[in-house]
């Protein structure tokens, strides 16, 4: 019990920390208990502090912010409705020709299957693979009767969709136009000596800023090269495939392991054990080594390495509270901890140093006096 005291007496005794403690705690309530009720305007905020970094860059350029805010949020717009009226709609349509040409491949996969008890009779039985072509059969219709809910549920969902297409835009404007006044409202409600909130803020926004528009390049990049790949060697779902590759790098590790498996299976459906199925391999390998050793370490150079387990875990938490926005944002926010706890040490035992220099001044004071 006296070490637990000792423990909150050492990290708790400041009531800086505990404001900042508190601030956390509030926040992370907040995003608990309401998350999916704010999502829109969430959102807004994750895009808006993305832009931010444009229409800061224009403003060192002695650029007036209303200009810089309304070249960047056109340009935003500009992007999103070329997402939306152009690669949303061949995606959509690539989605409906893979499940229109799914039964045909997996009654082929069926006959290759078949064929593995009398290629390894000693390594795989005839009941093995009847067990698993019925567990795959089950998935596929369960995939099936998820697929038809959706759709079920689509007018719901065109609803949400056109709210969110006209909310989300206008928040983001205006998170970007009255960017001080905002910061200025939410700063009235803080303590005025919060200088280890500043200092954890200054180096987790570096670190946020960092990752995120870096992630965002990955992503661009990546699904890019992906597409160009695809398309020279006129792999079936390019485009697809491309997106779904490019948004594995949000989930380190884990994504690229999960993306492999459609495209390696579509282009072994297409081609079989021919030299273009190779090729192909080898240039996605290729792309995952580049993005691996070149692309990340140049994007993310400045952002705090973290250990590849507490990357995991991170993702595996945050993302089981948050789903999507919780995996993405699953480095930042061990970023945060991670700042928080270097944090916590440094300024008590800066405070402690200059308790001790005002004590060997006032002593000095006192020898002098004397």
């Amino acid at each position: 019990m006296q070490a637990l005291s000792r423990w909150l007496a050492r990290y708790f005794s400041d009531p800086q920390i505990l404001v900042l403690v508190s601030v956390l705690v509030v926040l992370f309530a907040v995003l608990l208990f309401f998350g999916q009720m704010l999502t829109p305007v969430l959102a807004s905020i994750v895009i808006a502090y993305l832009l931010e970094g444009l229409v800061g860059l224009l403003e060192r350029w002695h650029w007036p912010r209303w200009l810089a805010v309304f070249l960047v949020f056109t340009l935003f717009m500009l992007f999103v409705l070329s997402m939306l009226f152009g690669v949303l709609p061949s995606v959509s349509r690539q989605i409906r020709d893979l499940l229109q040409q799914l039964p045909s491949m997996l009654a082929h996969g069926q006959q290759v299957l078949m064929q593995l008890p009398e290629r390894y009779p000693d390594l795989i039985t005839s009941a093995q693979i009847a067990e698993l072509i019925g567990s795959i059969r089950s998935d596929i219709a369960g995939l099936g009767q998820q697929l038809l809910s959706l759709s079920l549920s689509s007018v719901v969902g065109v609803i949400t969709l056109l709210v969110y297409l006209i909310l989300m835009p206008l928040l983001v404007f205006f998170f970007l136009k009255d960017k001080v006044l905002i910061l200025d409202w939410f700063g009235r409600w803080l303590p005025r000596h919060r200088a280890i909130a500043s200092d954890v803020w200054k180096k987790v926004d570096r670190q946020i800023s960092n990752y995120i528009r870096g992630k965002v390049w990955e992503i661009l990049i990546v699904g890019a090269v992906s597409f160009a790949t695809f398309s020279l060697f006129g792999l079936n779902y390019a485009l697809l495939l491309a997106v779904l590759v490019g948004l594995s790098v949000i989930i380190p590790f884990i994504g690229a392991s999960l993306v492999t498996i459609p495209v390696v299976l579509i282009a072994w459906f297409q081609w079989g054990w021919g030299p273009t199925f190779i090729w192909l391999t080898v240039a996605y390998i290729i792309i995952q080594g580049l993005d691996g050793n070149v692309l990340v370490p140049l994007l993310f150079s400045e952002v705090v390495d973290l250990h590849p387990v507490a990357i995991i875990v991170a993702i595996l938490v945050f993302g089981g509270i948050w789903g999507f926005w919780g995996v993405f944002f699953a480095i930042p926010l061990a970023t945060l901890v991670q700042a928080i706890l270097s944090a916590l040490p440094q300024h008590i035992d800066s405070e402690r140093a200059k308790e001790t220099e005002r004590g060997s001044t006032a002593i000095e004071g006192e020898s002098s006096g004397v």
